[in-house]
């Protein structure tokens, strides 16, 4: 059907807001002039979209009641069915809830989004299913993944698996949280900040966020395509490798990826760690927040790891605390760009929009003042850069994170790994629902200073389980080269066979 056209009155106010001034006569000369254009919308409106086919039968599935979700972890349960063989097949998983699964409602842990179901399956989802996994429901998440706790969620607070009441990290709360509780064997995160790696830290899983690219976005709600990651959350070291060797590799549709290189993860799982040279991070250690019982922990762990035959020595990367800065012009602006004004899309790539997605997220200005502190936080700074100074910083942030990369380089020319805290303290509490601002803010980012450069700089990351602090989970983080995620699994593998973490 035809587009609607706009009024003469419509087009002078379009023209004012362009900071342009149009008379009457103006404004119906370029009106005329814009009718091909509008024809060819009326061409496109007409044409079926590209979405690629479901190949497996699911059913829309039912939000859970409390007595099945006491860990307010699961947003939607359904239950869809891979092929019978692969290298998966047996296992259940969970999906972030940020991830497109065709016919199951998707929220992104935020009312703006209620009611929204996808038409096509993520191309991580496929993947998985072809690998013959069971999908089991889709997993909570924080306000458009805008938390590293798990109180923002529109759903309900997420609540950790040793401890209700306390944070599970986000904003892959819920993924983490089901895959600790044994709900499910498997998980996929997303991470942007941390949103992978702090729920695994607060839990006790597994969370690797891949080399920036090396999994594929296609149908995974955006928050800034540069920082956009997608990755395995597990109970064990295996499953997140043979994960990720079902996720990784280039699509054709996602232009986050270039040119990935895939690797046989699983084959480094009986390597050990003799040999092996690791970079203790000093300033991963030297956070303000820095919980000294969560330090001794990790300093415990890579004690471990010496004992195991890995060469270990102290090194200084500055550029660390650089990509943590960084992070803040490229999240905020380009979140405010891309996730709001851009309606979840954005502008100026190519792949596969999900139009339904768009279409839905452009409600969000009805909405605006219901929008997490966090979420409203990160625009405001994002609205002032780009408004007071027209997006400068976020482009001199891009240009200088190559330095923060290649800071972290030249340690990994080095050591094969460095390693850290994941996060600098333990779970929190959860604040109360009628805390002020300032805490409900702290407590969604207050432990990112570790888990943000990783994303600046596109290197994977890992976090794995290295002991309890008052009952509660303690993670110790891997980084390495770009694509040498088999390395980390090489180091974790090592540490989980040797080690019972609960016990240290």
């Amino acid at each position: 059907m035809a587009i609607v056209r706009p009024t003469l009155d419509q087009l002078q106010d379009i023209a004012g807001r362009l900071n342009m001034q149009l008379t009457h006569e103006q404004a119906a000369e370029y009106l005329a002039l814009m009718q091909p254009s509008f024809d060819a919308y009326d061409l496109i409106d007409e044409l079926p979209d590209f979405t690629p086919p479901v190949r497996y039968d699911r059913s829309s599935g039912y939000r859970p009641s409390n007595p099945q979700n006491l860990l307010n972890a699961w947003y939607y349960r359904t239950e869809v069915n891979g092929a019978r063989e692969g290298k998966l097949a047996g296992k259940t998983v969970a999906l972030k809830d940020n991830i497109s699964l065709a016919g199951v409602p998707m929220m992104n842990g935020a009312a703006p989004l209620e009611g929204f179901v996808p038409q096509f399956d993520a191309t991580v989802v496929t993947r998985l299913l072809d690998a013959g996994v069971t999908i089991l429901g889709k997993a909570t998440c924080e306000h458009y993944c805008l938390s590293g706790g798990s109180h923002t969620s529109d759903p309900a607070p997420v609540h950790n698996p040793y401890r209700h009441g306390f944070a599970a990290g986000g904003s892959s709360s819920g993924s983490a949280a089901l895959v600790a509780a044994g709900e499910v064997d498997l998980a996929v995160g997303g991470d942007q900040g941390g949103s992978i790696r702090i729920p695994s830290a607060f839990c006790g899983t597994y969370g690797m966020k891949p080399t920036h690219g090396l999994v594929p976005y296609t149908g995974i709600m955006a928050i800034e395509a540069t920082i956009d990651h997608a990755g395995p959350i597990t109970r064990n070291v295996r499953d997140n490798a043979l994960m990720l060797e079902v996720m990784a590799g280039a699509d054709g549709l996602d232009p986050r990826q270039a040119a990935p290189q895939v690797d046989a993860y699983c084959d480094y799982l009986e390597r050990g760690v003799s040999g092996l040279r690791i970079g203790i991070l000093l300033e991963g250690f030297q956070l303000a927040n820095q919980d000294q019982r969560v330090a001794d922990k990790v300093r415990s762990a890579i004690a471990r790891l010496e004992v195991l035959g890995a060469r270990v020595e102290e090194v200084s990367v500055p550029e660390h605390n650089l990509a943590g800065s960084l992070w803040h012009p490229i999240g905020c602006e380009g979140l405010t760009m891309q996730m709001m004004h851009g309606n979840g899309a954005g502008f100026n790539w190519k792949g596969l929009y999900d139009v339904g997605l768009l279409d839905k997220q452009a409600g969000w200005r009805e909405q605006a003042d219901a929008l997490s502190a966090s979420l409203k936080l990160c625009m405001f700074v994002g609205q002032y850069g780009l408004e007071r100074y027209n997006g400068r910083f976020y482009a001199k942030a891009q240009n200088i994170a190559r330095f923060a990369r290649a800071g972290y380089d030249k340690a990994l020319e080095t050591y094969d790994l460095l390693v850290m805290p994941t996060v600098p303290i333990i779970a929190q509490p959860h604040p109360e629902s009628d805390c002020s601002i300032t805490e409900y803010v702290a407590r969604a980012l207050e432990m990112i200073g570790n888990t943000a450069p990783q994303d600046i700089t596109g290197h994977p990351a890992m976090s794995i389980p290295c002991g309890l602090v008052d009952g509660l989970p303690v993670g110790l983080m891997f980084v390495g080269k770009h694509y040498a995620e088999g390395t980390i699994y090489q180091a974790a593998a090592a540490f989980e066979a040797a080690v019972d973490w609960k016990t240290l």
